[in-house]
């Protein structure tokens, strides 16, 4: 006698069997062009690829770096120790491969290579669920959708609904909600009658079958989804790696699958559409007609679309006219599928449209359209098989309706908000080599209409890239893009399109922007400032663009390593001579990366501040820097950790014959005095070209600010900048500084000692030092550094001295006074003094200064800025400052924001565009 666990094993395998059996009865083939293959065809054949996944948030670099299998995502979501009883909702576009990715998990369970922990699989489509009405219990609908079962055996699997998976495609088009209605109380007996949306919504919410595993399909639009609480699983469909196995699998020669492939990556493959398995089954298909034809590929979308729609009408062996008013007739089919709420026809609009006076078959006319109903039924419903198709013919009708009673622009208006690719067909069509293959099936386009478009076309797009908007300037580059007109680029991309900001971009945008550059021949500067996530692929796409950019701006971007790679080859190739990647978190393995390209390429000005690098990258910093090859004059690493250690060996560098650089920016990095020693060496070996350095906010101390000093008195130190701001100096540095500037070898044409406790005993030797005659320094900064009313005065003397060859001199946040800055007035209407820029910010002037300020800027030949911000000057004071700006010749600016003006006399000074406020 069987046992119940035999009768159980019996009814499991019975279920397997019937289940494969139905699955092969209905493999027949009826692919068509635009509707692809039958689910179940694909996975007979063993064409069946792997979709890929991904979980919600989740970014694009993530996304490409870690994408999973269906079949795995399926793994983790349904294990056999599951304890959440939650649904699964696999979610995807339209043509991504639902269907056919639920196909191949029933027959891998059928045939035991998964999720046998599950005793049996039921599978329903919504829309079959939608055709049930009345009421039913679940174990009558269950035999009634599975007649090899009987009540007997299928009451034996519902004992344990643990080991039960119900899965349910095309949430999207069903018709009643998953939500019960709040009066209603859910079902739990397998055996109470009920509606079938009650039957769903109890099986989905936990009540019935209580531990059954339930997985949902749906496209992203489903209004259900968002009240839904479940696993979520997000379908990518096919990736690049999926694209090529299926043109290996879908053409037997690797040669020409491998023409295909390319082909396809290179004209389609950064749209998203091209990750749908449909779309694939379309292009391969089309493809392999024009190759067995020798027919050269296609270049853009629109060709794509021109070969296909070519292709379906000469299987209907239309004459020129007929095929033309076929077009026709489906471009205002598609027109109306656009405007209209749902996007399809019934079969009584159908009739208005006249396209089945052309398409006269079944066959034929689902070779054109997606046909859902019985042909012969009144409820028939007619629609495209994609929108890119639909809109395709509604752009080819525009171009074929030979009456001038609408223009492209009153047809663009009309359809916005209903398309996305309708413009990038006009355009892609307004060109002769595109549309070619189907005026030879349909006869010459309308000239007017293709005027119309070349107008609209020109005007547009150049207001377009005369704005700010990167929207606006990346669509119309997707337009000449898809018009693959080179001279049209160079006729229509102006200067200022090229210094906008084009930092958050698509695989798409990557495509254009390299086309209008490469078609341009080079570009001034490429500015992708903030670009976040700039994946391997997209930077891999940004090649052609970044090496015919002679500046390239990436702050505070964001990039793989993988883009860094692809960066540094661009620029070992390229034209580039700056590259500024300030706040980017490459850190020193990033780095590396980059220095693959900068040992040997054009750039001369490198922008690193607060990278993330440390002394550990200094040695391929090094490497760069006494490349033969290297052409970096300008070095900019502010706020990167280096320490001393760093330093030291960037100081190796620096003395090397071949390190070319001028100057080298080093504020924060946490440097001390003891690296100061072997900087100095580096300066005065008599190979260091070094022009510029800025050690700023470094704690140096005086101890290392002497070692500098000693390097500035020999000959073959290259120095004429040196920025010491904010280095804990005191006046125990100014007098090896004083000999320093007063030695035959210093060059030194700036110093900056500002935010230093150098008190008036330092300055005063400074002055003592400048008063040399003939010395070079024409800019001295000593902003906040505790300066006394006689060291202005001896600035003062200093300036009018007829010996100094100072231009700007900064000593501001200095409590001096009126006092203290009588001193420099004085010095300004000295016909000797050469001073062109001077700033006292915050030394508590007031309006009693005004008098004499006035009196030294008329006087003064050579004054052409001065910075009187944050002061404690008044209204009082403002007609007399408008009036000396207005007077003087040599006066550019004077700032005086931060005072004490009220609103009233803002007026006044609005007179005075030289007036800052």
């Amino acid at each position: 006698m069987a046992t119940s666990k035999d009768c159980f094993q019996t009814v499991h395998t019975m279920h397997k069997e019937a289940l494969l059996a139905h699955r092969k009865q209905k493999s027949e083939d009826t692919s068509t062009l635009l509707g692809g293959q039958l689910p179940n065809k694909v996975v007979h054949d063993n064409n069946y690829i792997p979709l890929m996944t991904t979980g919600p948030d989740v970014s694009e670099k993530q996304m490409q770096e870690k994408p999973q299998s269906f079949q795995h995502a399926i793994l983790i979501a349904l294990p056999e120790d599951r304890h959440q009883p939650k649904p699964v909702i696999v979610v995807g576009p339209a043509g991504v491969g639902r269907t056919t990715a639920l196909e191949k998990l029933i027959v891998d369970w059928a045939t035991g290579k998964h999720l046998q922990h599950f005793s049996c699989v039921f599978h329903f489509t919504f829309r079959d669920l939608n055709a049930h009405k009345g009421v039913l219990s679940l174990q009558a609908l269950l035999l009634q959708c599975y007649s090899h079962l009987c009540p007997e055996s299928l009451a034996l699997v519902l004992q344990n609904p643990k080991s039960l998976l119900f899965l349910f495609d095309g949430l999207d088009q069903y018709q009643h909600s998953l939500e019960p209605p709040t009066s209603l109380t859910l079902c739990s007996d397998p055996q109470q009658p009920a509606s079938v949306s009650m039957l769903v919504a109890s099986l989905v919410h936990g009540p019935l079958l209580k531990g059954a595993a339930i997985l949902l399909t749906s496209r992203p639009t489903a209004a259900s989804l968002e009240s839904l609480d479940g696993y979520r699983v997000e379908l990518l469909g096919f990736l690049k790696p999926q694209r090529k196995a299926y043109c290996e699998r879908f053409f037997s020669d690797p040669i020409v699958a491998s023409q295909a492939f390319e082909n396809i990556e290179r004209t389609m493959g950064f749209y998203d559409f091209c990750t749908s398995p449909r779309f694939c089954w379309t292009t391969c298909s089309i493809y392999k007609s024009l190759m067995e034809a020798g027919e050269i590929l296609p270049e853009t979308l629109t060709q794509v679309f021109v070969y296909i729609t070519v292709h379906l009408i000469r299987a209907l062996s239309l004459d020129t006219t007929n095929a033309r008013d076929l077009v026709t007739s489906l471009g205002r089919m598609a027109s109306h599928c656009c405007l209209g709420p749902d996007s399809n026809c019934s079969k009584e609009e159908m009739a208005s449209t006249d396209v089945q006076q052309f398409l006269t078959t079944p066959t034929s006319l689902k070779d054109f359209l997606h046909v859902d109903g019985d042909l012969e039924s009144d409820n028939c419903i007619f629609s495209f098989h994609t929108q890119k198709i639909q809109e395709f013919f509604l752009a080819a009708s525009f171009y074929l309706d030979e009456s001038e009673a609408v223009s492209v622009e009153e047809m663009l208006e009309n359809h916005e908000g209903c398309v996305e690719f309708l413009d990038l067909y006009l355009a892609g069509l307004c060109e002769p080599s595109q549309r070619k293959p189907l005026e030879s099936e349909l006869g010459e386009f309308n000239t007017d209409h293709i005027m119309d478009f070349s107008s609209w076309f020109k005007s547009t797009s150049r207001k377009a890239l005369e704005s700010y908007h990167t929207d606006r300037h990346l669509h119309y580059f997707h337009l000449l893009h898809q018009r693959q007109n080179e001279k049209l680029v160079k006729e229509i991309i102006i200067p200022s399109a090229r210094g906008i900001s084009y930092g958050v971009l698509g695989v798409h945008d990557c495509v254009s922007l390299s086309y209008i550059v490469t078609c341009m021949g080079e570009w001034d500067q490429l500015n992708l400032y903030s670009s976040k996530d700039l994946t391997e692929e997209k930077a891999n796409l940004l090649v052609p663009a970044i090496r015919l950019s002679h500046k390239i701006i990436l702050v505070q971007s964001s990039l793989s390593a993988g883009a860094l790679a692809h960066l540094a080859s661009a620029l070992s190739q390229g034209r580039t001579t700056e590259l500024d990647m300030s706040y980017n978190p490459m850190g020193d393995t990033g780095f590396k990366v980059l220095c693959t390209g900068l040992g040997d390429c054009n750039i001369q000005t490198l922008k690193l501040p607060v990278c993330g690098l440390t002394e550990a990258c200094c040695g391929d910093l090094v490497a760069v820097l006494t490349s033969e090859k290297s052409h970096l004059r300008v070095l900019e690493l502010r706020g990167n950790p280096f320490h001393d250690q760093g330093l030291r060996k960037l100081s190796h560098a620096l003395g090397s014959p071949h390190c070319k650089l001028q100057e080298l920016q080093l504020p924060r990095c946490e440097l001390t005095g003891g690296s100061m020693e072997a900087l100095s060496i580096a300066l005065c070996v008599g190979q260091s070209e070094l022009r510029i350095l800025n050690l700023a906010q470094n704690c140096l101390t005086d101890q290392g600010v002497d070692w500098l000093a000693k390097a500035l008195q020999y000959p073959c130190c290259q120095l004429q900048s040196l920025i010491l701001f904010d280095n804990e100096l005191t006046a125990a540095c100014c007098a090896g500084v004083a000999e320093a500037l007063q030695s035959e070898g210093c060059r030194l044409t700036e110093l900056d000692l500002s935010v230093n406790a150098l008190g008036q005993e330092g300055a005063l030797q400074l002055c003592k030092a400048l008063n040399k005659p003939g010395h070079p320094l024409e800019k001295l900064r000593l902003v906040r550094c505790e300066l006394t009313p006689l060291v202005f005065k001896e600035l003062g003397i200093l300036l009018s001295s007829g010996t100094s060859g100072l231009r700007t001199l900064s000593v501001g946040l200095n409590k001096i006074g009126d006092e203290g800055a009588k001193h420099l007035w004085v010095a300004l209407g000295d016909k000797r003094c050469s001073l062109e820029h001077l700033d006292v910010e915050m030394i508590q002037l007031t309006d009693a200064c005004v008098g004499d300020l006035s009196v030294a800027v008329r006087a003064s030949g050579s004054l052409k800025s001065l910075v009187l911000k944050n002061n404690h000057l008044t209204d009082t004071s403002v007609p007399a400052l408008v009036q000396v700006m207005q007077d003087s010749r040599t006066m550019q600016e004077m700032n005086l924001q931060y005072n004490d003006f009220s609103e009233d006399m803002f007026e006044m000074m609005d007179q005075c565009a030289k007036i800052k406020y």
